[in-house]
C-alpha cells in the first residue's frame, strides 16, 4: 500500500469523524470526553487511593511496630524521624533507613509494593 492510497483512507476516517450537515461541533469531542473517564476512573483513581493508602502507612508509623522492609529485612522500630525509621534487627543491630522503605507491618500484607520503589 502506497503512502499516498495510505493518506486517503486516512482522509475517510477523519472526514466521518466531522459533525453532520447542521450538526454541533461538540459531538465528535463526546468519544474523546469518554475515554478521558475510562481512563481516569480505570487507571489515575485507582494510583491516587494506593499512594494515599502508602502515605497513612508511612505517617502511621510509631517505635515498636514490628515491620518488614521492602528489601525483606524485619524489625522492630526503635527511633522514628521525618524522614528515616531505625530499626533493631537482632539483638545490638540497629540499621536506619528510609521511611519509603517500610513494605508493611510483619505478619500483614505488604502496603508499598516492591516493584515501584
Amino acid at each position: 500500500m502506497s503512502f499516498a492510497s495510505m493518506m486517503m483512507s486516512a482522509g475517510a476516517v477523519f472526514a466521518m469523524a466531522a459533525p453532520p450537515e447542521g450538526g454541533s461541533a461538540w459531538v465528535q469531542f463526546v468519544p474523546f470526553v469518554l475515554v478521558i473517564g475510562i481512563f481516569y476512573f480505570v487507571i489515575l483513581l485507582p494510583m491516587q487511593r494506593k499512594q494515599q493508602k502508602v502515605q497513612q502507612f508511612q505517617q502511621a508509623l510509631k517505635v515498636g511496630d514490628r515491620v518488614i522492609t521492602t528489601g525483606g529485612i524485619y524489625g522492630q522500630i526503635t527511633k522514628v524521624t521525618d524522614d528515616t525509621v531505625q530499626l533493631q534487627v537482632a539483638q545490638n543491630t540497629r540499621i536506619e533507613i528510609a521511611r519509603a522503605g517500610i513494605g508493611g507491618y510483619q505478619g500483614q500484607p505488604a502496603v508499598v509494593d516492591s516493584n515501584n520503589q
